[in-house]
């Protein structure tokens, strides 16, 4: 399948979309990121017991914080005034797993939101911890689902 890069005009020059013209729909999207760790690191982690503090609250308001802020980062994104933003932070067998909830009711979707917000949360899970474990990373930041608009429903597999 293919599809328009809506991005770029008809001489290939970046534009940002015009997407006045649509009418405002509610959209949601649901984004993640994974942070992988030692299973030390882990236990510090979500059991308080990090030096710098509540960690996974500061994740939290990160990644709200980086979804209100998201048009400030991506160049085309258009500003969104930002409904609702669910974080979840979760353990897993390799570390922490964030997932992001971003609604909305606009003109656009609100993906790039959910997955800036996943994101920054994971940047900011690594910052808390980079201090005892050197080896953790960022494994994936994607996007799961979205709802709304034009192109309607779409999960990942």
């Amino acid at each position: 399948m293919t599809h328009e890069l809506n991005h770029l005009d008809d001489r290939g020059n970046v534009h940002m979309v015009d997407v006045g013209g649509k009418a405002p729909t509610v959209r949601v999207a649901v984004a993640e990121a994974a942070v992988t760790m030692r299973p030390e690191t882990a236990d510090r982690l979500f059991d308080g017991g990090l030096d710098k503090g509540d960690a996974l609250a500061t994740v939290r308001i990160a990644a709200i914080q980086a979804a209100k802020r998201t048009s400030d980062l991506i160049p085309l994104c258009h500003p969104l005034p930002i409904d609702r933003v669910e974080v979840d932070v979760e353990r897993t067998e390799f570390g922490a797993r964030i997932e992001v909830v971003a609604g909305v009711e606009a003109r656009t979707g609100v993906e790039m939101e959910a997955m800036t917000a996943a994101a920054i949360g994971a940047l900011t899970m690594y910052d808390m911890i980079k201090g005892i474990d050197r080896e953790a990373s960022i494994a994936h930041v994607r996007l799961l689902a979205k709802s709304g608009g034009r192109s309607g429903e779409w999960s990942r597999e």
